[in-house]
């Protein structure tokens, strides 16, 4: 069976979601201070290189682990709500490029799964 990187279209797919994904976030007043001092162009290579690799394909992601990647988020106040509407805006966006929702909903269970690392529960 393909994996949900396949399905969705490979890295075409993936580097469009994420591109509309930020844009979302970027307009979303619950996260969007998050992202105020961050470089969106390599934050987008490495959202893209994660969502491929969890997603099924190639393996390039070199990032930290969820743990140490959000651990200075924490400190400004990061907790469920944030995560449930970035879970949220990933969906919306996964929809508004017509995936199906049997896998958009795969895809924010997946990210829905790693709450607990993000959050260092």
């Amino acid at each position: 069976m393909p994996s949900i990187y396949e399905q969705i279209g490979g890295e075409k797919a993936v580097d469009l979601a994420v591109e509309e994904f930020y844009r979302r976030v970027l307009t979303d007043e619950r996260i969007a201070r998050f992202f105020d001092d961050i470089d969106m162009d390599k934050q987008m290579a490495k959202q893209k290189a994660f969502l491929t690799m969890v997603l099924g394909g190639s393996n390039q992601y070199t990032g930290l682990d969820m743990r140490k990647g959000h651990a200075h988020l924490l400190a400004q106040g990061l907790n469920d709500s944030h995560v449930d509407a970035v879970v949220e805006n990933l969906g919306e966006t996964l929809k508004s490029l017509n995936v199906p929702i049997e896998l958009v909903n795969q895809v924010t269970a997946l990210a829905s799964s790693l709450r607990n690392d993000i959050l260092s529960r």
